[in-house]
């Protein structure tokens, strides 16, 4: 928030989303700053400290009022209700704060609500509607001007047209505040504190407290979370190593099918960070945690690594390595298996021979390949970061001809780079075709990896081969089930395939799985967009957003929710916000079109045809198509077949092609891409 000082809290159940979007939508459209949490990981989770930071920042807070409330026993929102009646108790008495609102016919009397919020006047708006004089009061409340009344007086000092307002004498309740949340404090002791003096290697040791209720922690007995090891070689220059290490441990420990991972980005997420290891294990859902450092001699590696317990604190194993860099297949098995044993897991079929599938033993070759696996995990749309990685992988290949993991992740790389910075279509379809050589080069390499299919699986549904691309992922999630990237990759295009249930299913686990990571909460709210499930699609987004404040793309995705919803005040102020990138310049030419701003939608029409090309033939056709000029959209359907354009993937399931879907010409378009039923 840009004025967290003038902000609103809107805080609500999660049954009452959309009449509280409502709200929501109301008061940003008058200007007022709203914090609205619509994300589904609610409590111990990463929105935890951020909404208990809001709460004691924003100067009005607006609880919801309803049955749902009162039915449940538990949930986030009664843990926000206390903070904020906690925080009014430090108040002077001349403050208006609390703003109770009920959205059905819930009794004044209701024993459920806190009695601060039953001492003050509810304002009653039926399903959320917000009549224009209740946001009017709201703007007063939050203006900077004094504002005379009382942490309980809410909209005492004033009736509200149009909005049903109840008074009444307070109530005595059989619910009661409980007292503040204990404050831990945070113990670090330095990270990377080591020596290395002959054969004694010390690792850096993060403090940590078990969690101070146990027993309302409870994560999946045989989860874990792998930190990124701590670089001991006293060059910076070899962190691409010890990260890409990291990841390879990480990646062993998820082919182990008896343990459930969290993935890289959400583990490596915590890094430089003093986070006690506790602390770490909440927020990812995990009941273990392996950290450990490297320290790397020419082609000598030392690796000394740690399991602790994240429910009770205490450790379960440690051990330290000193190998050869050719010997690091071999090492993955090893921690891996230790790892297990610690666990108390069993481990079915030969998980050594899993585990070093598609590798390599040739030493050069896997540095190289760690030089290009980290730029790779870590850009989306970075140009330069993914012809690093490309360069990286094909220097692998070169040092060893057979290296599978080397083609299928530059298989990956090459599809992204075609598709995200083609110049044309010309090129688009070059990077693709050598894409699709390399998945098929590591399928056949090691027919039983499953990065090779989602490499392939990603191509061939940017290719138009979508039959192909579905028995791809879905032979990749079958190798794999419990990767991340894979349950992502298909939630998405699971719901671009018409299978909207499976694909946010699938996207839940995959941000269950991977809660820190921008893109699994983009790719969900993706799959809830192409489901017409809207609202929801924002509160995904939104998660994405917290994570990645600029990323264009989600910003211009949430500004078509809100355009379809409709609410174009909001679509347009959300991609206004980065006019800079196509898919926000896509959003602007539908939505200036639909508020009568014909000049500036044709603008940023304009400004896309002058930047894309033919590349972006697809989104043409649906601004087109949202513009009423059916003959223009089908024209730019047409050449967006012909050159093969990526986002025909959309065809079947976007909102945006709604108008033309009866047209006989667009029917022959769907036939011609023989989309899966």
């Amino acid at each position: 928030m840009t004025e967290p000082s003038h902000a609103v809290f809107l805080s609500y159940a999660s049954q009452d989303a959309e009449a509280a979007q409502k709200i929501c939508e109301a008061l940003r459209a008058a200007g007022i700053e709203v914090w609205f949490d619509q994300s589904a990981l609610r409590g111990g989770d990463v929105w935890d400290q951020t909404i208990r930071k809001q709460i004691r920042a924003c100067v009005l807070f607006i609880p919801v009022i309803s049955r749902h409330t009162h039915e449940r026993d538990e949930g986030y929102f009664r843990l926000e209700w206390k903070l904020a009646v906690d925080r009014s108790h430090l108040m002077t008495t001349d403050k208006a704060f609390l703003l109770p609102v009920v959205i059905d016919d819930t009794r004044e009397d209701d024993e459920r609500v806190p009695d601060k919020f039953r001492d003050v006047h509810w304002t009653r708006l039926p399903s959320g509607e917000t009549p224009p004089a209740f946001v009017e009061r709201v703007r007063r409340l939050v203006s900077p001007e004094p504002t005379h009344g009382s942490t309980l007086t809410g909209l005492r000092a004033g009736h509200v047209p149009g909005a049903a307002t109840t008074t009444h004498a307070p109530v005595r309740s059989f619910w009661r505040s409980k007292s503040a949340l204990p404050v831990i404090a945070a113990i670090v002791l330095a990270g990377a504190v080591a020596y290395f003096a002959i054969d004694k290697f010390w690792l850096a040791k993060r403090q940590s407290l078990p969690p101070t209720s146990p027993a309302a922690f409870a994560p999946p007995p045989h989860s874990i979370a792998v930190l990124p090891f701590v670089n001991m070689s006293g060059d910076k220059e070899q962190e691409y190593f010890s990260d890409g290490l990291t990841e390879e441990i990480l990646n062993s420990l998820a082919r182990i099918n008896e343990l459930q991972v969290s993935a890289r980005t959400s583990s490596f997420y915590f890094k430089g960070k003093d986070a006690e290891l506790s602390t770490i294990a909440h927020k990812l859902n995990v009941a273990s945690v392996l950290e450990g450092s490297v320290r790397r001699a020419g082609t000598t590696v030392r690796i000394t690594a740690q399991l602790n317990n994240a429910i009770t604190g205490f450790h379960l194993w440690s051990q330290t390595y000193d190998r050869d860099l050719s010997d690091v297949l071999k090492l993955q098995t090893e921690i891996a298996a230790a790892v297990a044993a610690a666990l108390k897991v069993t481990l079915l079929g030969d998980v050594g021979a899993k585990i070093e599938l598609g590798g390599t033993r040739n030493s050069t070759a896997f540095d190289a390949y760690l030089r290009g696996s980290n730029p790779l995990s870590n850009t989306v749309g970075d140009a330069a970061g993914l012809q690093a990685a490309i360069a990286a992988f094909t220097e692998a290949i070169r040092l060893d001809p057979d290296y599978a993991l080397a083609f299928a992740d530059r298989a990956l790389a090459l599809g992204r780079y075609a598709s995200e910075n083609g110049a044309d279509s010309a090129s688009v379809r070059a990077g693709l075709d050598k894409a699709v050589n390399d998945a098929r080069r590591a399928i056949k390499l090691a027919p039983e990896l499953a990065e090779g299919y989602r490499a392939l699986a990603y191509v061939e549904s940017a290719t138009q081969q979508y039959a192909q691309a579905s028995e791809a992922i879905e032979r990749a999630l079958a190798l794999a089930p419990g990767n991340a990237q894979a349950l992502s990759q298909y939630s998405r295009f699971a719901a671009f395939m018409g299978r909207a249930d499976t694909g946010i299913a699938v996207g839940r686990r995959a941000v269950a799985l991977d809660p820190l990571n921008s893109n699994t909460h983009f790719n969900l709210g993706f799959a809830l967009y192409l489901a017409r499930r809207y609202v929801e699609a924002m509160a995904a987004l939104d998660g994405a957003l917290a994570l990645e404040p600029d990323n264009a793309r989600t910003i211009g995705l949430r500004g078509l929710a809100y355009y379809l919803l409709p609410n174009l005040q909001v679509a347009r102020s959300s991609c206004e916000a980065k006019p800079d990138h196509w898919f926000t310049q896509w959003c602007l030419a539908v939505v200036y079109d639909k508020l009568g701003r014909h000049a500036d939608a044709e603008a940023e029409l304009a400004t896309m045809k002058a930047t894309t090309g033919d590349t972006s033939a697809y989104q043409y056709a649906t601004i087109y198509a949202q513009w009423g000029n059916t003959p223009n959209a089908l024209d730019w359907l047409d050449t967006a077949l012909r050159v093969g354009d990526p986002g025909l993937i959309f065809l079947k399931t976007d909102p945006l092609m709604d108008s033309l879907r009866n047209e006989p010409h667009f029917q022959a378009v769907m036939r011609e891409l023989k989309f899966p039923e």
